[in-house]
């Protein structure tokens, strides 16, 4: 194998493990970070002109991330087998891989992205929107599920790269569609005055430039791991391999984002200054725990390519070190942002209403203190998505929201009358729950039994 010093290969193999973690980790925090901004421009501009159409937004959000996660499936399943085989010194198996997974999402995105916007007027209808809200939130979806196919382009240059070790070239792919997302926000809301159609049409076209690039990354004939879209062909093997991969997560990613949708109908009872907190208190949580996921991101390529080495202990020795790291700094940063004059000045950035900013900022409150669990969460995520036991991952992902929210939701809310308090203790009991389940099934070693019949190395 032909490996270079940018892909991490060797550190990962056979490195110290701090610096394996923090070099794949360090990059996909600011990816993911970059990532966020989009939604986060988009609030912040959408705040300052008015709480409908920041509700509207976060109302239709999980509809377009019920799509999004289910395609997430494939990237999910392309990175941990490409790293498998990298792992396993099989680069022409990683290559064919690559092409496979690429083929896969393309046909998923442009299919999605035709049926999203043929059916949105009826499902905003039916969270409960209506009026002005009703017009916002269809005008936003119907634009934003137009970028799918290139999103899944750039997610599935980020999937082959991150499978390599290479995290910063992703990074700095996202840091040009986030500059441009910016610019372009005030432009089309501000100066153009096209309101809640400006945000979707920014976050469009933001995406336009980066995709193009990932295109013409992906299919340089200098790489080791790269596309040929004049030679596509669907192998049955392969297929099958991201079938049994990358289903459960996608059915785990999309159900756990239909429980998110179910919540925010739950919530937009409450108002649209509920549903606005709501909306802005899950995004700045959401910046809070990327540390954590970056850590989940990078157990899983160190996860996927030992285990492609056979290199059981020095896998689980990554996902130990792991853990530990983003446990220790999620209770740190928790205890310092779940402070009421922390959490109301950050909130108060979002939005300018009374209301709003206080029920966000209890709703940050609360989420910050029991961030920690996410470290356990993410982490052992990563370590069943590295040895492709993504169904472990599934089950988890669909009972935390349609078990143990959905039950903590209705005591606190029928039994002991928290009001909207209920939604916000929901979230971070059913969050301790799931992470602690993840950590018992990790210790019974379900993680160490093959996931596919034919291990990768074996397949030709």
């Amino acid at each position: 194998m032909k490996t270079k010093p940018k892909y991490n290969s060797d550190l990962i193999l056979n490195g110290n493990m701090v610096q394996a973690i923090l070099s794949i980790a360090i990059p996909v925090v600011i990816n993911s970070f970059l990532q966020t901004m989009y939604n986060l421009t988009d609030t912040y501009w959408l705040g300052k002109i008015g709480t409908e159409q920041l509700a509207a937004i976060n109302l239709v959000t999980p509809v377009q991330n019920i799509i999004l996660n289910f395609g997430t499936g494939i990237t999910v399943a392309g990175s941990v087998l490409i790293a498998q085989y990298v792992g396993a010194k099989d680069i022409e198996n990683a290559k064919s891989m690559a092409n496979q997974i690429f083929a896969c999402a393309m046909i998923f995105a442009f299919a999605c992205a035709g049926g999203c916007f043929l059916a949105t007027p009826a499902i905003v209808s039916w969270l409960g929107a209506d009026g002005a809200t009703y017009q916002y939130g269809k005008t936003y979806l119907q634009i934003v599920v137009l970028d799918m196919p290139l999103l899944y382009t750039i997610n599935i240059y980020n999937a082959i790269r991150q499978a390599q070790g290479d995290t910063v070239r992703p990074m700095l792919l996202n840091l040009l569609g986030i500059i441009i997302n910016m610019i372009l926000d005030p432009l089309f809301m501000v100066v153009f005055d096209l309101n809640v159609t400006g945000a979707a049409l920014a976050t469009l076209l933001a995406k336009l430039p980066s995709a193009l690039i990932a295109i013409w990354a992906l299919t340089r004939p200098d790489r080791t791991v790269r596309l040929d879209l004049r030679h596509i062909r669907f192998e049955r093997e392969k297929l099958m391999s991201i079938f049994r991969v990358g289903l459960p997560t996608a059915i785990g990613g999309s159900t756990m984002q239909l429980g998110f949708l179910l919540m925010s109908k739950n919530v937009y009872k409450y108002g649209t200054e509920a549903m606005a907190a709501y909306g802005i208190g899950n995004k700045v949580n959401g910046l809070i725990t990327l540390p954590s996921n970056g850590i989940g991101s990078a157990v899983a390529t160190i996860v996927g390519q030992n285990v492609g080495a056979r290199q059981l202990d020095r896998a689980e020795h990554g996902y130990k070190l792991s853990r530990n790291i983003s446990v220790v700094f999620l209770f740190a940063g928790g205890l310092i942002l779940s402070r009421a004059p922390i959490s109301e000045s950050i909130v108060s950035i979002f939005s300018d209403d009374p209301a709003v900013v206080a029920m966000a900022a209890d709703f940050l409150s609360i989420m910050a203190f029991w961030c920690w669990t996410n470290g356990i969460y993410n982490a052992t995520s990563g370590l069943f998505q590295g040895t492709g036991h993504t169904e472990v991952t599934m089950l988890v992902d669909a009972s935390r929201l349609w078990i143990f929210r959905f039950l903590t939701l209705f005591i606190c809310e029928s039994v002991f009358h928290m009001g909207v308090r209920s939604i916000w203790y929901s979230v971070v009991v059913s969050n301790g729950i799931s992470a602690s389940i993840l950590y018992v099934l990790y210790r019974f070693k379900i993680w160490k039994k093959p996931a596919l019949k034919k291990p990768v190395g074996q397949q030709g």
